[in-house]
């Protein structure tokens, strides 16, 4: 075996191990295995994962080096044929409520970009399927009414408001029309145009009347055009005759626009998918899918107390004795404002806080224009404080978390959860396990032109889609959040985003990758990790587990014992 198909390793001496020696082959399956406390993590993590990762750190510049936490050199005299290395463990995952599985796999990422490209807008109101089209596409629908239909060209500008609009009637007499449709029915600009101002109105330029034939494609095109011009990308075409029973009224637009309720749409791009950003995020809760709020029960626990003897519990302070008194300074500065509240209100501090009456009890604890309030004081503080220790108490002894009333824990603007693929939104779908999902994305039914534009993106997911379903986590849904994970769960999502990145060359380290994992899926995770070796990867794996062993390329068995015992090569081979 020649060198540079070998990780060579001399005198490891870090923690409990004793100046061992060993060659390890590159792009195989290698177990380490033996007692715990025999040394396993001492030799992968803290020798070969440290040197590999330090070594890569120093061969970046000065300038990108401050970025990335340096790591200090492991007791050893030498290693050689390292490759730049990566630790998958067993370790808390993130806490950030923002990181969710989806997002962590990136398989959120390529839905985002899946329903900007070949997803179908909704009018978040009406739920009517909204289809922008070009002034050509216009043109050529209108083209297809059945010659000698005759049609009027209309341009909305009022759709159900309230006035009299006798400017705006002004304002289109001098720009040269001639006539308006008000509530359905056809006035001449030059008479008076009476409306109750009390009413809510329709009002549509009539830019002009033909009947559809050989040679009115040109006429046609031009009238079009200056209907979309006047009613900001929205043409309305009556056909059939003014006040006829079979008269057919049909809206189009070029925006992404609800032309029934005048609903605008922004520009259908990945980030209006994204709650990690401002575009998409729902606004009352930022994207949380959660709102944290000061609970009034956490701050009167106890209604029977009165304000003087402690009901207010943040800002009061019990002793043994039967009266309580006030903390501090700022307690007495509270107990001011609280009193200035009493007097205005008409109550006393000495009555118990649940025989106030609603209105002081609203004053009290949200304010009444002149005091700020006990609860919004609370959440200020809790947003502009950059004290740890007072923004974990108050969120601990004062704040619940609740699932957000206005995207009901969807975390997205109401505007784009109205875009569907399959009929399902963005949020719906991350609802689904990953085994549904799979599913749900095998069996999608695409017209030719969607099918074009989606193939890359959806071979993506589903390949990520099938990597989670073989390291056994086919249970899990993508809007899970990465802190409510399993420590075996979170390295297991890790290993399907590393085989999705498809490196090679890579030393990977992992640490007992079947913790948690049934029997039954046992080889699948194999399967996964033979996956990552044949793509040119050497795969380090401290393990106990004995199919896992079997399944291994070479196997270094550590120990003879623990601790002190431990650190010695028992046997290294196949």
């Amino acid at each position: 075996m020649s060198h540079i198909d070998k990780i060579i390793i001399r005198g490891a001496r870090e923690h409990n191990l004793k100046n061992i020696n060993l060659e390890i082959p590159r792009n195989k399956l290698v177990v380490i295995t033996g007692l715990s406390g025999s040394g396993k993590s001492s030799l992968a993590f803290d020798t070969i994962y440290a040197e590999g990762q330090r070594r890569y750190v120093e061969s970046l510049s000065s300038y990108a080096r401050q970025f990335l936490e340096q790591m200090e050199k492991p007791d050893v005299e030498y290693i050689e044929g390292l490759s730049p290395a990566i630790a998958i463990q067993q370790k808390a995952p993130s806490r950030n409520p923002r990181s969710t599985v989806g997002t962590t796999t990136e398989i959120y990422d390529y839905m985002r970009l899946l329903f900007a490209r070949i997803g179908i807008p909704h009018c978040p109101q009406c739920k009517r399927e909204i289809v922008p089209q070009s002034s050509q596409q216009v043109i050529e629908q209108v083209m297809k009414f059945e010659g000698g239909t005759k049609i009027v060209i209309l341009a909305p500008l009022v759709r159900g408001r309230k006035g009299e609009y006798k400017e705006l009637f002004e304002r289109i007499r001098k720009e040269g029309f001639a006539r308006v449709r008000i509530d359905n029915k056809i006035y001449n600009l030059e008479e008076e145009i009476a409306l109750d101002k009390n009413k809510k109105h329709i009002i549509e330029v009539v830019i002009d009347r033909l009947i559809i034939g050989p040679g009115v494609k040109e006429r046609l095109s031009d009238s079009i055009e200056t209907a979309l011009k006047i009613g900001q990308g929205v043409v309305q075409v009556s056909s059939g005759g003014q006040g006829s029973a079979a008269a057919e009224e049909k809206l189009f637009s070029e925006q992404y626009a609800c032309v029934h309720c005048g609903i605008n749409l922004p520009e259908i791009s990945p980030r209006v998918f994204s709650f990690n950003s401002p575009y998409g995020a729902c606004e009352s809760c930022t994207g949380l899918g959660q709102k944290l709020e000061v609970a009034p029960e956490l701050v009167v626990p106890e209604q029977n107390l009165s304000i003087e003897e402690g009901a207010i519990v943040p800002w009061s302070e019990p002793i043994t004795t039967r009266r309580h008194r006030w903390k501090g300074a700022w307690s007495s500065y509270y107990y001011q404002m609280l009193s200035d509240v009493a007097h205005r209100h008409h109550f006393s501090l000495n009555t118990p806080f649940k025989k106030l009456t609603d209105e002081q009890k609203k004053a009290v604890l949200y304010g009444d224009g002149e005091f700020e309030g006990v609860i919004t004081n609370l959440e200020r503080r809790y947003r502009e404080t950059e004290s740890d220790y007072v923004k974990e108490e108050i969120y601990h002894k004062y704040i619940r978390s609740s699932c957000c009333p206005v995207c009901g824990g969807g975390r997205l603007k109401k505007e784009s959860t109205c875009v569907t693929i399959g009929g399902k939104s963005i949020v719906e779908v991350t609802h689904f396990d990953v085994k549904s999902l799979k599913g749900f994305f095998d069996n999608l039914k695409l017209t030719n032109k969607e099918q074009t534009i989606a193939h890359q993106i959806l071979k993506e997911i589903k390949s990520r889609l099938t990597f989670l379903v073989n390291v056994g986590l086919d249970y899990i849904t993508l809007d899970r959040e990465t802190s409510t994970l399993a420590g075996g769960e979170a390295q297991r999502i890790n290993l399907a985003t590393q085989i999705g990145s498809s490196l090679v060359g890579v030393l990977y380290v992992l640490d007992e990758p079947t913790i948690g994992l049934h029997q039954r899926d046992n080889h699948k995770l194999l399967e996964t990790l033979v996956q990552l070796k044949n793509l040119g990867n050497t795969l380090l794996v401290v393990e106990h587990d004995e199919a896992t062993i079997r399944s291994a390329d070479y196997i270094i068995d550590l120990g003879p014992g623990a601790g002190e015992q431990g650190g010695e090569v028992v046997v290294a081979g196949s």
